[in-house]
């Protein structure tokens, strides 16, 4: 703990689109595998579904139809209620295209609990953050890759 606060990682929330509404539970494993190994907590986490008329719906995993992909999203541990409320699920949603679904998590970073407690104990404060998308990372990577073949570096 600092101070009288409970030591708290940073927070952050992923939305995750499936085009045409192909949810399935084929990435449950995966977050399970982060939540297991300490990586993160989950907060809150929602199925959201727009139709083709735009009507948004949002579902805890329980209420999924699909009885395995509800069993696989149920074996997750974490809160998984209450953290989100309509008007986050509405704006998540606007991402969303008609005909298509989305997961919406929210998750303590925990790998990062220890470095925010030090930082705010040595009266520090995160300035900025964020990420970079993939298809970034791997064009640059790859630039860099072919700099290096080409002028014979190795890296």
């Amino acid at each position: 703990m600092v101070g009288s606060m409970t030591v708290i990682g940073p927070v952050e929330y992923i939305l995750i689109g499936f085009p045409g509404n192909r949810f399935t539970g084929g990435i449950a494993p995966a977050i399970a595998d982060l939540v297991s190994s300490g990586t993160v907590r989950i907060i809150d986490l929602v199925f959201i579904q727009k139709s083709a008329d735009g009507t948004i719906l949002s579902l805890e995993y329980d209420e999924i139809d699909d009885a395995e992909v509800a069993a696989a999203y149920g074996a997750i541990d974490g809160d998984a209620d209450g953290f989100l409320d309509d008007e986050d699920i509405i704006d998540a949603a606007e991402a969303l295209e008609p005909e298509s679904s989305a997961l919406l998590i929210v998750w303590e970073d925990l790998w990062a609990a220890r470095l925010g407690a030090e930082v705010v104990a040595s009266g520090g404060e995160l300035l900025a953050g964020g990420r970079i998308p993939h298809q970034v990372v791997t064009e640059i990577i790859a630039g860099i890759q072919d700099t290096d073949d080409t002028d014979g570096s190795e890296s």
